[in-house]
């Protein structure tokens, strides 16, 4: 979302998952991680996590979108679908996650049924699942 918000954009954390590497997670940590050279010189680090850590909708993989170097076109990325990620974020339920997902609705770059369809996918503890959508409600009826 190039034109996203100030406020979705000012982490300077990057989750990262090597999809066909699972093992390499440590790997990115080191050469990319937090207080590594490439976090002073660029002012951002990337984390390495398994995808595992993450409590996505059934069929998130189908809508990843892609992320491809311009310079190299083997260099390839998927990123999470923001409704997915949205969905997620609301299973997690963190402070910092429920204003990422506030400011994603209030900027119109989510759509609020197509995340409550999402919450519903998530394969997770009941009980969060109600709690998301019970959150997402509130927002929606504030609006």
């Amino acid at each position: 979302m190039p034109q996203a918000d100030e406020k979705l954009t000012r982490s300077i954390e990057v989750d990262a998952s090597p999809k066909n590497k699972p093992e390499a997670v440590d790997k990115i940590d080191g050469a990319l991680g937090e207080n590594s050279p490439f976090h002073h010189t660029h002012g951002f680090y990337v984390h390495g996590v398994s995808i595992e850590t993450a409590s996505l909708p059934e069929g998130w993989e189908e809508r990843t979108n892609k992320v491809q170097d311009y310079m190299d076109e083997n260099n390839i990325g998927w990123c999470v679908e923001a409704h997915d990620l949205a969905a997620s974020k609301l299973i997690a339920y963190r402070e910092k996650d429920i204003s990422f997902v506030r400011t994603l609705l209030l900027e119109q770059l989510v759509n609020a049924q197509t995340l409550k369809d999402r919450i519903k996918m998530v394969q997770s503890d009941k009980s969060l699942k109600e709690r998301a959508l019970n959150w997402l409600t509130r927002i929606i009826e504030e609006s």
